[in-house]
């Protein structure tokens, strides 16, 4: 890749709907990192809870953010380069998702609630429900400008999406 030293790691972040896998997905292609989504990492009970339309607290994340933390050590330390799509919608989170890394970025998708709410009522077999969009906009807390972030809007194509989250890693590779 040319352009400046990548980071380890790329976190697609943001609330259930706005497309984190599926752009996610798209920059492993683009770049040739493997890509986890980070729902893989949720423990059983936290699935159902989710499923049954209750929403998780804060002690149901810590085991299933320190598991995606975990991947990313071993990922990073090993040399290697991975994107995960991971809501990160606190602060606190993306503190335990780095455990005070610099060579980690943040993917923020950014989009309004109507916008997300009409993608979400169109997606079919996910287990988190629609009805739980509410509680992921009250907890979200947008990253800020120090947290190694990159914010763009969801309005645009996924390829264009693509393009600008590369194009300001500066990593080449973004369609021109």
């Amino acid at each position: 890749m040319a352009g400046v030293e990548a980071p380890c790691a790329l976190i697609v972040m943001g609330v259930s709907g706005s497309g984190k896998s599926t752009v996610a997905g798209a920059l492993g292609e683009r770049l040739g990192w493997r890509f986890e989504d980070g729902d893989s990492f949720h423990p059983a009970s936290n699935v159902e809870k989710m499923r049954a339309g209750h929403p998780l607290t804060d002690e149901d994340r810590w085991p299933w953010l320190n598991a995606i933390a975990d991947e990313i050590a071993r990922v990073c330390d090993k040399g290697e380069h991975v994107i995960i799509a991971c809501s990160a919608l606190k602060h606190t989170y993306r503190d335990v998702l780095l455990r005070g890394r610099d060579d980690v970025r943040f993917v923020f998708l950014r989009g309004t609630k109507e916008l997300i709410a009409a993608r979400l009522a169109g997606r079919k077999g996910h287990f988190m429900p629609p009805g739980l969009l509410a509680s992921q906009f009250d907890t979200l807390e947008p990253p800020e400008a120090g947290e190694h972030v990159i914010t763009v809007s969801i309005d645009e194509s996924v390829e264009a999406i693509v393009d600008g989250v590369v194009r300001q890693l500066r990593l080449g590779g973004a369609k021109r």
